[in-house]
């Protein structure tokens, strides 16, 4: 500090730095008193959540809006097709056909490349996430899934962007939600807000996007979480509506569906339901035939988009989504013999571009399907029985139970049917596709083609339930360390001395490596004869050990199987190491305990 002469008056500039010091001292106070409070605050009052669902809703919507302008813009760029309508356009240059998706092949596997290097492992999607995750989603990893999926259509690879959209906009959500620190039920509901705003920017329909979210993210409904739901809808819509014109289907139905028509919607589902079983299982089939092959990781995409771009000369509906090329279809007349075709194509295009490693989902890809299926099956119906159908009401039935099929959720088709065709007794028809779609997909197959990915990953997730805290409930967490041990050689005598009656209830026995040898009961011990030559007479549950990554569901069943009311915990089953004990007693204490907490938080309580 400098002096100004013999007045001794401290400069000016000292006192700014002070006090632009003391000022940001006191902005980080009120910053973290803030951060510290919100979580709170959040608990108590409903509205704030639903002001954080609607930044949701406007950030999905705005990363819709995102995509799409670069899809478009890289359709038009690449493939110099009007307005970058892909799939629905009349013809392709073949050799940009052929090429881009080629390119596109070569650039996802560089990436792939890139990413193995850093351990980029696969990525948590929004499903997983609330089922096994309490919603806590990776926004780095999400961003690169984004990109990915951007690129793969961008390109022309035959797959949609809705997972990308999801992913995005929830993983957006899942980080504000950490940010903010709010509880797990909270958490997972933001998620659902992120994936409903982004459906719903996606088809301009806050209904579907709202049980999209209920159905298939949240996987349950309550009131609690209708507004916040609702409302990251309705933010997304209206921030898309800014930027985009939507485009809904038309279809005018004069009459109502007679009891004929109805005969055709159940078999539709039905059959809907079988294909759609085929196209997941496709998808399988496509990856092993891929991981099967002598071709490097890096090679695998390019060798997809050849395959995409050679189909793709006989017609361009497999290329990219099919958004341009569903609504061309719909109102098109087309013959039984191309309409076969097209499915057939479309159908392999889509299993080859995700086997070989291209991102994306079915999605889109299923609609489109559906709804050429649906006119194929119009068309058969009036040439075989006679009967008049209408190819384009039965579209939107085949389009809704297809997607039932792959995606899941009966009512989300069904809404989307109500909401881009604007008819009630075309919904009515669609929700009894959807729901006997839904039924028989249950019952012969049991997956969504979400939860057949996990499955084939080995996870054991059949929806987005919360299913999670059971896995964080571990034995690890719940165990005791205070364990005292026993040496097998000791003589009753001498575990008596060390083991007084009512001290303990049991002991842990170990051999001479440390390892477990079993339990003993101390009243076992002092009720005993003193003629038995060591303690090592009286073990039991020798092979009944707990893990420390079992969770609470695994642990009470060995509970139930040994039949005892404590056991040990080693470090692993090769080398028998004792960390710890755990009761039965304090397990299901714990386990009732935080199941009363889940259901609290799913009843808004």
């Amino acid at each position: 500090m400098r002096l100004a002469g013999v007045t001794g008056v401290v400069e000016p500039t000292v006192f700014g730095t002070l006090g632009r010091n003391r000022l940001r001292r006191n902005a980080r106070a009120v910053w973290l008193r803030f951060r510290r409070d919100l979580p709170r605050r959040l608990r108590s009052d409903e509205i704030a959540l639903v002001v954080f669902a609607g930044l949701v809703g406007i950030a999905a919507g705005l990363l819709v809006v995102a995509m799409v302008g670069a899809s478009k813009f890289l359709h038009l760029s690449f493939f110099a097709t009007h307005k970058g309508d892909v799939s629905g356009a009349a013809l392709v240059d073949p050799l940009r056909a052929v090429a881009i998706p080629v390119l596109g092949g070569l650039l996802m596997g560089v990436l792939g490349v890139v990413l193995a290097r850093r351990r980029r492992g696969s990525v948590v999607d929004p499903i997983e996430a609330n089922a096994l995750h309490g919603g806590r989603l990776s926004l780095r990893d999400s961003l690169i899934l984004v990109a990915q999926t951007l690129i793969s259509n961008g390109f022309g690879a035959s797959v949609g962007m809705e997972a990308g959209y999801t992913q995005g906009g929830a993983a957006f959500a899942s980080k504000i939600g950490r940010l903010l620190q709010v509880r797990r039920g909270d958490l997972r509901v933001l998620v659902g807000c992120g994936a409903a705003g982004a459906i719903a920017a996606a088809f301009d329909a806050p209904l579907t996007g709202a049980f999209y979210a209920f159905e298939l993210i949240i996987a349950t409904y309550t009131v609690a979480m209708l507004a916040p739901v609702v409302v990251a809808s309705l933010c997304a819509i209206g921030v898309t509506r800014l930027f985009l014109t939507p485009m809904p289907f038309q279809v005018d139905i004069t009459a109502p569906l007679t009891g004929q028509d109805y005969a055709l919607v159940m078999v539709m589902g039905a059959l809907c339901a079988g294909l759609g079983i085929l196209l997941m299982r496709g998808v399988s089939v496509a990856e092993y035939l891929f991981r099967q092959s002598r071709l490097p990781l890096a090679l695998r995409p390019a060798a997809g988009g050849l395959m995409v771009g050679l189909l793709a000369l006989l017609t361009p509906t497999v290329l990219s989504s099919g958004h341009s090329a569903l609504h061309v279809g719909f109102a098109a007349d087309y013959t039984a013999a191309f309409l076969v075709t097209v499915i057939l194509l479309k159908s392999v295009a889509s299993a080859v571009s995700i086997g070989s490693g291209f991102r994306g989902g079915l999605f889109f890809a299923s609609l489109f399907i559906g709804a050429m299926f649906g006119k194929l099956m119009a068309l058969a119906w009036t040439a075989g029985f006679g009967i008049p159908a209408a190819s384009t009401v039965f579209a939107v039935v085949g389009m809704s139970a297809m997607a039932t099929a792959v995606v899941g959720g009966p009512l989300t088709m069904a809404l989307l049917a109500l909401e881009t065709t604007g008819s009630l007794p075309l919904t009515v028809a669609v929700l009894a596709a959807s729901v006997i779609s839904s039924i028989t997909v249950r019952r012969t197959f049991g997956y969504s083609f979400a939860t057949w990915r996990f499955h084939l990953r080995g996870e054991a997730i059949r929806s987005a339930a919360d299913i999670g805290w059971v896995r964080d409930l571990a034995v690890g967490r719940m165990m005791r360390r205070d364990v005292r041990t026993v040496a097998e050689g000791t003589s009753l005598e001498g575990f008596r001395r060390t083991f007084p009656l009512g001290a303990n209830q049991r002991a842990v026995l170990v051999d001479g490596q440390g390892r477990y040898a079993g339990l003993v009961l101390v009243s076992e011990a002092y009720g005993a004869d003193l003629e038995i030559g060591t303690i090592a007479e009286l073990a039991r549950n020798q092979k009944d050990v707990l893990l420390p990554s079992m969770n609470i569901r695994e642990a009470a069943a060995l509970f139930a199987a040994s039949q005892s009311e404590e056991l040990a915990v080693v470090d692993s089953r090769e080398t028998l190491q004792v960390i710890g004990l755990l009761t039965e007693q304090f397990a299901l204490r714990r386990y009732n305990a935080e199941l009363d907490r889940q259901s609290r938080d799913l009843t808004g309580g």
